[in-house]
């Protein structure tokens, strides 16, 4: 645990609480754009965690999540080590409830980034210089993008342990292995040994009352497992997926689905249909294994080859 905490040159001892700019920018307008973190520290030792959320503007559910975790008591005065939260990464996109950067960069494809690069480039060496040494692992919030609605799950790379074990602390309903993608945060931060689980849940600019609760309680749960706050919280069952698809559409048309979202199915079971609006044609979707839907598109029109139903198989 670092004895002082310094973000963008303003200092956090231990015990105190301080909201802090961590990146600063100018639009256009002159309007000068600043991005607060929220520290909260305590007087004894312990790990250093980062919770972030907004990485894209329109995936709002992890933003409200960090809205209600900063205002929780028991995030006000944590019994041993550092909480940075940071309810909002990109405001910039959050302003224009858009996914992109106004230049039509993803920013969670600009990391490392760089100090005189893009607005994206320089959003993410800020991230990547003044909040990724200070921290321990971190949990980043993310939502499903258009029309696509994830049942809430904890992404991590399989292959590392230590990812594993933080998952299950934080016992979502779902964990599952996902890959680095090239330019993402949690890609560069494993570079440094920093492990960072993404948590997806719900669908871009449409709060979900499910999503919220599960990452809130998900947070919580996280830091009474690693002893930074006291707090009674059941501990439900979670389903780690060994392998996950996506069911697409083999016809165009209407597609309903049959079964409730991330509930349980067996193999060859008809869990959605595609059917024309002339009632001519009726193709069903059949469950190609025992699994669960952890995703789902919200298009009722759908069209040759897209992704409908997303599946995983518990491991």
């Amino acid at each position: 645990m670092h004895r002082e905490i310094i973000i963008n040159g303003t200092a956090v001892l231990p015990g105190e609480n301080k909201q802090v700019v961590f990146s600063k920018y100018e639009l256009p307008s002159q309007s000068v754009i600043e991005t607060p973190a929220y520290v909260f520290r305590s007087i004894h030792e312990g790990p250093t965690i980062l919770l972030s959320s907004g990485m894209h503007g329109e995936e709002i559910n992890g933003i409200e999540t960090l809205r209600q975790l900063i205002k929780h008591e028991s995030i006000q005065k944590p019994l041993r080590g550092t909480i940075i939260a940071i309810p909002v990464f990109n405001i910039v996109s959050f302003i224009f409830s858009q996914r992109d950067l106004p230049d039509g960069r993803d920013l969670n494809r600009c990391f490392p980034g760089t100090k005189t690069g893009s607005l994206g480039s320089r959003i993410a060496h800020d991230i990547m210089h003044n909040i990724l040494p200070l921290i321990d692992f971190g949990v980043d919030f993310h939502t499903g993008g258009a029309r696509i609605n994830n049942y809430p799950q904890l992404r991590c790379v399989f292959d590392e342990p230590k990812n594993i074990e933080l998952a299950k602390l934080f016992a979502p309903p779902f964990i599952i292995n996902s890959p680095y993608r090239d330019g993402s945060f949690r890609m560069e931060a494993s570079k440094f040994g920093k492990s960072i689980l993404v948590f997806e849940a719900g669908e871009s600019l449409r709060f979900s009352n499910t999503a919220i609760d599960e990452g809130l309680q998900g947070c919580l749960r996280l830091l009474k497992n690693l002893h930074m706050i006291a707090i009674d919280l059941p501990h439900p069952h979670t389903i780690i997926i060994g392998k996950d698809k996506w069911l697409r559409a083999s016809e165009a048309g209407m597609f309903r689905t049959h079964k409730k979202f991330g509930a349980f199915f067996e193999k060859e079971e008809v869990i959605g249909t595609i059917s024309d609006p002339y009632n001519k044609n009726e193709c069903k979707l059949i469950a190609p294994d025992n699994g669960f839907i952890i995703g789902i598109n919200n298009k009722p029109v759908v069209h040759v080859g897209e992704a409908l139903l997303h599946i995983g198989i518990e491991k």
